[in-house]
């Protein structure tokens, strides 16, 4: 089986990220899609097993296997989680369904290291910019202080939630240049000192519940190798053999 029909046959879940789902999309705004396949069972007794994500086959399209995407949320790993609240669902089936039932269960406290840490590096990257060339990559100024908000958000209420509302007109504004590279550092010191103090007293729990998440991917993976234990039952009784072949 293909990494193309893994996609193509076996994706549980996909939905568009990027500005279309942070509510921050312009006229010549990609369409990012991302997605998560479940890679049937019988495909792992083999050596070669299969691949852990997938880029394509579209254009601006990857896809993660349901393990590895889960090991990554459980980091937690920001795209990531933002991935399970896109409001932009393009597929779901009932193994999708009972991962975003799921969702609560990947956020925790840790998410403040996490979020800090990669808003850390993209901060750098602007620094590096201004340096260079006396002024940041507007479009990646705007991205991180949406970044920095959703942590906020997220560590003040519990949920996760990745559309700026209300903040699109002043968020494009920093994108336009609109905004003086000091004003925007202050916005995002500001943000980040009242990530900080979110942290402190946040409704999250600690550490996610990975028992929860193993229980879930036990269940699919153990669903997977008997519906293909079935299917083989099947062509058995229909041609003699005809698994073995």
């Amino acid at each position: 089986m293909t990494p193309e029909e893994l996609v193509a046959g076996h994706t549980v879940y996909s939905c568009v990220m990027g500005s279309r789902a942070f509510g921050l999309a312009t006229e010549g705004s990609d369409t990012d899609v991302r997605g998560i396949y479940l890679a049937p069972t019988p495909l792992f007794w083999r050596f070669e097993k299969p691949p852990t994500h997938v880029e394509g086959p579209a254009d601006e399209q990857f896809s993660w296997e349901l393990e590895r995407f889960c090991e990554l949320a459980l980091r937690p790993n920001p795209n990531i989680l933002e991935c399970l609240h896109s409001p932009l669902v393009e597929h779901i089936d009932d193994t999708g369904r009972e991962l975003l039932a799921l969702r609560e269960a990947f956020l925790s406290r840790q998410a403040h290291v996490t979020f800090a840490r990669y808003a850390l590096s993209q901060r750098k990257k602007l620094d590096a910019d201004v340096r260079q060339h006396g002024a940041p990559r507007w479009k990646h100024a705007m991205h991180l202080l949406r970044l920095l908000t959703s942590c906020r958000d997220l560590l003040r209420t519990g949920e996760l939630t990745i559309g700026v509302g209300a903040e699109r007109e002043r968020l494009l504004a920093v994108r336009r240049g609109e905004f003086s590279w000091p004003q925007v550092e202050s916005w995002m010191t500001r943000l980040a000192t009242e990530s900080d103090e979110a942290a402190a007293t946040s409704p999250l729990p600690p550490e996610p519940d990975r028992a929860r998440v193993a229980e879930f991917l036990f269940r699919v993976r153990r669903d997977s190798a008997l519906k293909a234990d079935a299917y083989d039952e099947v062509v058995q009784r229909v041609v003699p053999g005809g698994a073995g072949r």
